[in-house]
């Protein structure tokens, strides 16, 4: 990823996020097992007209992890707060992918002060959340719509991240009460759905959407669980519209 890499410690741990472009910040949060590098495609679209943090969690990417830390949802939330205040990035739009989105909403819910903006592509975050089981047959019905190119990238930052923790995290996801705190979302949050996902299907970004008071809700078309990199150019320009739309 062209850029610049940014590091600080944060809860003892060194912590990695690339930065590019210019203009008011944005940052971008990973899906779970997912690195920095795999949205380089959208990092690059949305850096014409911001500046783009593209941070790595702990135990992801290039951010140091720990062996019991992180290991479930409130972990990856409380170490995101911390690094947005040590970065100087209170206050900036906050976008996440996935799991990422999930992180998200626990964020505006638990740390309201912290952004003011959300944007999240192909969200997790409600207790109907199905089995670990379940998600990975949904993720193998995704895998031939996904982009070629992504493959490599992804299978680098899941061995970075390891089995041991994705499997930590993807059961927290099932206790994980994200439902109840959705309603606590008091920022503009746009919910973007790609139509051809199996992984997080449309009736789940509608729950969520019932959940966050004036969440808007836009949807593109033959766009699979990946969509921040199969589509870049389209996740971005809803993003910056949503943006200028809420003045953020």
């Amino acid at each position: 990823m062209r850029g610049q890499p940014t590091y600080l410690t944060v809860n003892g741990l060194r912590t990695h996020a690339w930065k590019r472009g210019r203009g008011a910040p944005l940052v971008i949060v990973p899906g779970l097992g997912c690195a920095s590098w795999m949205y380089a495609r959208l990092a690059r679209e949305l850096a014409r007209e911001r500046t783009v943090f593209v941070y790595d969690p702990p135990g992801h990417g290039d951010s140091e992890g720990r062996s019991d830390y992180p290991v479930c949802i409130e972990h990856l939330t409380d170490h995101l707060a911390q690094w947005l205040q040590a970065a100087g990035l209170s206050g900036s739009p906050v976008f996440g992918h996935s799991l990422g989105g999930e992180v998200m909403f626990d964020l505006a819910a638990r740390h309201p002060s912290l952004s003011p903006a959300l944007i999240a592509c192909a969200p997790t975050g409600i207790p109907e959340n199905p089995s670990v089981r379940l998600q990975l047959l949904r993720l193998l019905r995704d895998l031939p719509r996904e982009r070629p190119g992504l493959l490599w990238p992804g299978l680098r930052a899941y061995r970075r991240c390891g089995g041991r923790r994705m499997l930590l995290l993807a059961r927290d996801q099932e206790a994980h009460m994200t439902g109840p705190l959705l309603p606590q979302v008091r920022v503009p949050t746009l919910l973007i759905d790609g139509a051809a996902d199996p992984v997080i299907q449309t009736w789940t970004v509608e729950r969520i959407s019932s959940d966050i008071e004036g969440a808007i809700v836009w949807q593109i078309p033959g766009a699979p669980h990946g969509l921040t990199d199969t589509h870049p150019r389209a996740v971005a320009q809803l993003t910056l519209e949503f943006l200028r739309m809420v003045g953020v």
